[in-house]
């Protein structure tokens, strides 16, 4: 039997199919619950990007990790609202920041409500977050705020840039290990410590998480050039207006500075002019598509996803496994 979720995952197994569509199941119910309040209007915020849908990438993380344990011991589910209700909170909050107009195909709450709406709506999901980390206990809540810490230090280090000296693609990738990698790390290590697996699984877990989470985000990057909004469900090239240099811009610039040749610069000049203006924007972003820096930028993915794939090799051979090393492979896809 296949079941067939983000990215195209196949679970060819009934057993793991079950339990990974129970509990992803179980965790929709658990987000509109937990987003539902006494006001209507902050109930229709805090459900309006829960109810656009989107892969649920961290929850199903939860799920597979869960595997190594007990799945249906009753902390899993919860951990993985959790993770779920922080990432939207921050996908409220990026939106303002980027003052991005679409997304997950719908418009953004800051479009919708105004910035303050948005920002006020992500901070009520932290709150709902926090609420149910509270009873999962205090280990959860110290491993939840160290991975909050570091989401936002990874976000002030983008909106800060690198320091004089140090080289911008490594600190770009530090800022992703940051901002994408330490949720989907917990996301990991929350489903194997709540099933009560071994401490050494939940590390690999972890590690694994966490290559894959900047695996994912690259592959977003790639994205955000390759891709059109009906593919991403995002307005193509917004990190590209906000002047936001994601890895395909930094390899592009690393590139003009090693050779000098006059395209690559001319190109760099065009990236950091006035992109508000549509036209500029479309030249921007085509000549971007057309670049070499686009394809070092996808080969940057399939090395971090090869990573993850090797940091499950101490686990046992299972169908949970299976589906976690056919992830590494969906998040290549999606950059090719």
């Amino acid at each position: 039997m296949t079941v067939v979720g983000p990215f195209g995952l196949s679970v060819r197994d009934q057993a793991l199919e079950a339990d990974v569509q129970a509990g992803l199941a179980a965790v929709e119910e658990g987000l509109l619950e937990a987003t539902k309040s006494e006001v209507p209007f902050i109930t229709e915020a805090a459900q309006h990007l829960v109810r656009a849908g989107g892969k649920r990438f961290r929850p199903l993380l939860v799920m597979l990790a869960a595997q190594f344990g007990d799945p249906y011991a009753p902390g899993v589910v919860p951990s993985a609202v959790v993770v779920e209700l922080t990432h939207l909170a921050t996908l409220y909050h990026d939106d303002v920041m980027d003052e991005a107009a679409v997304r997950r195909g719908v418009a953004s709450a800051n479009t919708r409500w105004g910035n303050s709406v948005a920002v006020l709506t992500g901070d009520f999901l932290f709150a709902r977050a926090s609420h149910i980390l509270a009873d999962l206990g205090p280990e959860a809540v110290r491993v939840q705020a160290e991975a909050f810490e570091r989401l936002v230090t990874g976000q002030i280090l983008e909106t800060a840039g690198p320091q004089d000296g140090r080289d911008p693609v490594e600190h770009y990738l530090d800022v992703l290990g940051g901002k994408t990698g330490s949720l989907v790390a917990v996301s990991c290590r929350f489903g194997a410590m709540m099933s009560g697996a071994d401490e050494t699984v939940v590390d690999v877990l972890t590690q694994y998480g966490e290559r894959l989470g900047v695996a994912f985000q690259l592959a977003d990057d790639v994205l955000d050039i390759a891709s059109d909004s009906h593919e991403s469900g995002k307005t193509p090239g917004t990190d590209l207006r906000e002047g936001i240099p994601t890895l395909p811009v930094l390899r592009l610039r690393e590139r003009a500075a090693r050779l000098g040749l006059a395209e690559d610069v001319a190109l760099c000049e065009l990236l950091t002019s006035d992109l508000s203006d549509d036209a500029r924007h479309a030249e921007a972003l085509a000549a971007l598509r057309a670049h070499p820096a686009l394809e070092q930028a996808r080969r940057d993915t399939v090395r971090y996803a090869e990573d993850a794939r090797a940091a499950l090799a101490p686990l046992p051979e299972c169908a949970a496994k299976t589906a976690l090393v056919q992830l590494c492979d969906a998040v290549v896809h999606r950059a090719g």
